[in-house]
């Protein structure tokens, strides 16, 4: 099943496994950093539905950020998913770090998203 994948596809995979026995119902937090931007999607795994999502790439963002690859934009990019989840009616999620440590983008995004009011 894994033949083929790199290091971080299967780390993705075993990431995501584990997430799904400990969710218990709630909607996923699912992080995606490129070399330039970080993306975050809200999904409803059950029904197969995103409910929020908040990217470094949105036009308000752009114009306050010096890039979308570093720690102040994951912040940014962190905050502003919370407070659509909040206003959506979410507050507690589990969260799903794509493959990536947690430490650096990853991190700084949970935290201000932590702050915002998300609960994981």
């Amino acid at each position: 099943m894994t033949k083929g994948l790199s290091n971080r596809e299967k780390r993705t995979l075993r990431v995501r496994r584990s997430i799904r026995r400990a969710a218990n119902g709630r909607p996923r937090l699912s992080v995606h950093r490129s070399s330039k931007n970080i993306y975050v999607q809200i999904i409803d795994d059950a029904a197969g539905r995103t409910l929020a999502s908040a990217s470094s790439l949105e036009k308000d963002l752009r114009g306050q950020l010096k890039t979308g690859a570093d720690q102040d934009a994951a912040k940014a990019v962190g905050k502003l998913v919370a407070e659509r989840a909040v206003k959506a009616g979410i507050k507690q999620v589990v969260f799903d770090r794509g493959g990536y440590l947690f430490h650096g983008r990853v991190k700084a995004l949970a935290d201000a998203a932590r702050e915002g009011g998300l609960e994981f």
